[in-house]
């Protein structure tokens, strides 16, 4: 997996999928400010990438999981990878939203799961944890087995790992933020001072200032 978290960082900054921009910082939807941005729905605009992606996940599903019946996709970012997947093993696949629909079928899971299923749910990105457990809880509550989650990439925060931990869901994900900061720094993306920052960011996100 060493080599798999350095080859996706890689890919990841070459595309401008992950900027780090340690001497300014961005804001994201939280509030929380941040020298680093995430988007790896760009992954799917280029071909190399986004196939580098979805079969370095089927490695990840193989060889972890077993007798899985439906791929689940947290959306928005992770339908397409999901779709991608469960093509590729020729499963079932639906979709996770944050809550149900507020009109017609009143959904919160789109497509069609059946009591006693296993499940594994594939994301993009996971920052604390809270929106990709959410979709699990969804899953739960349909009686679906959950199997676990994959996802691309990790900032790698304590209190993730408290949460998955707590919930029970075995998490795998691809690359992470120590991949990103080594590749970073071997490829001189970014300098030795500004590591300190970027280090000292994840140590406490919600309350860090640039």
């Amino acid at each position: 997996m060493e080599k798999t978290g350095k080859q996706i960082a890689e890919k990841l900054l070459q595309i401008k999928a992950i900027k780090l921009e340690p001497a300014n910082h961005f804001t994201w939807a939280s509030g929380w400010y941040s020298p680093i941005y995430c988007d790896n729905r760009k992954t799917l605009s280029y071909p190399e990438v986004r196939n580098f992606i979805k079969n370095e996940f089927l490695k990840a599903i193989e060889e972890n999981f077993s007798d899985i019946d439906v791929i689940a996709g947290v959306a928005t970012g992770a339908i397409a990878q999901g779709v991608l997947i469960a093509d590729a093993l020729d499963k079932a696949f639906v979709y996770v939203r944050p809550k149900a629909k507020e009109h017609g079928m009143g959904n919160q899971i789109e497509g069609t799961i059946n009591p006693g299923q296993r499940v594994v749910v594939i994301e993009d990105l996971i920052s604390t944890g809270g929106s990709s457990l959410n979709a699990v809880k969804a899953l739960r509550e349909a009686n679906a087995e959950v199997l676990g989650m994959v996802a691309v990439f990790s900032y790698g925060f304590q209190k993730a790992t408290d949460n998955f931990n707590k919930e029970n869901v075995k998490l795998i994900t691809l690359s992470d933020y120590n991949y990103l900061l080594q590749q970073a720094i071997d490829t001189g993306y970014v300098s030795q001072n500004d590591l300190q920052t970027l280090e000292e960011w994840r140590k406490n996100p919600g309350e860090w200032k640039k």
